[in-house]
């Protein structure tokens, strides 16, 4: 398919090409970083730490990951955090009602997709943008959980859903293997599949992929149902480590999943971005915040020191835009 001399093959082949060089950058500086801490930490490579980290960034990168969806369509979601929230709610108390740990699965992952029809349909029927109406979706959902929740929180889980977010299968955390499961199938989708073309081809020229007969309204609602599903994984999986929900649970995961995204090379500006950039956005996040830790660096520090590796990471992105 092609219109206005755009292919979606040759659109999916400069968008991963534009990728991989902000990917190889990225990682370059996330080594250093590493290098960086383990001399100044013996602790930073210990085995506990290394897993620590991992286990830490999965949640951040269940969120990004579904944020990178958006981001590439030239879209933003806003309610992620607060999706999060909600959800976590609506499961855990599910749980504590009925004893039924895969109905509160349900409840939460149903949540979450569900939250994210409605900012699609508000994106694609409404025509409102993104920003406004996620931003609009973020106050409904506080005001659901609060009143919902009635402030108020459940706690006590059955041990066996709290291994979603505690349990390690051979040593390794069973959140960080989710967070591979996700990767390579979400990674396998973008590069492989028609749909996953016409995603990077809708945030290059949205109007082009219109007129070479892309779908666009029904792949932004595929795009913000998977961003609010990814929401609701994230919800259950930090209820189950926290093992206890509140109606806040979710208010500081929003800017860093966000800035997760834009650390690992996905565009702002849509068309251009990797799940893998994402990860590595995720870990790097995360070294940095976990650095600050080993070595007793204040916490009140932490926000403005991501809030400087996130303008970095825009202005590398809009440095690297024009070189191209």
């Amino acid at each position: 398919m092609s219109a206005g001399g755009i292919t979606f093959p040759r659109v999916r082949n400069i968008a991963l090409s534009a990728a991989l060089l902000r990917l190889f950058y990225r990682l370059l500086a996330t080594l250093l970083l590493c290098l960086v801490l383990s001399i100044l930490s013996e602790q930073f490579l210990s085995i506990g730490n290394i897993l620590n980290v991992l286990r830490q960034a999965s949640l951040l990168f269940f969120i990004a990951s579904g944020l990178t969806l958006v981001l590439l369509t030239a879209g933003l979601d806003l309610s992620v955090g607060a999706n999060v929230g909600l959800s976590a709610c609506l499961a855990g108390t599910a749980i504590k009602a009925t004893g039924l740990p895969l109905l509160g699965a349900a409840i939460g992952l149903g949540s979450g997709a569900a939250i994210g029809l409605l900012n699609g349909l508000m994106v694609t029927t409404l025509r409102i943008p993104s920003f406004i109406a996620t931003y609009g979706m973020l106050w409904v959902l506080h005001g659901v959980a609060y009143s919902y929740m009635a402030g108020q929180a459940v706690y006590g889980f059955p041990r066996g859903f709290r291994q979603i977010g505690t349990g390690h299968v051979a040593g390794i955390p069973i959140p960080v293997l989710l967070m591979l499961a996700i990767l390579l199938a979400g990674a396998t989708f973008l590069r492989r599949t028609t749909w996953g073309q016409q995603i990077y081809a809708i945030g290059a020229n949205a109007a082009a992929a219109r007129l070479s007969g892309v779908p666009v309204a029904r792949r932004l609602l595929l795009v913000y149902i998977t961003c609010g599903a990814m929401a609701g994984l994230a919800s259950l999986v930090f209820l189950a480590r926290l093992n206890s929900a509140e109606a806040d649970i979710g208010d500081a995961l929003t800017l860093p999943a966000i800035a997760a995204a834009l650390i690992g090379g996905t565009s702002l500006f849509g068309g251009v971005g990797t799940l893998a950039g994402s990860l590595l956005g995720a870990l790097t996040l995360t070294i940095v915040l976990n650095g600050m830790n080993l070595l007793a660096i204040d916490a009140s520090f932490q926000p403005l020191v991501t809030g400087v590796i996130v303008i970095l990471a825009v202005l590398l992105d809009m440095r690297l835009r024009r070189s191209e």
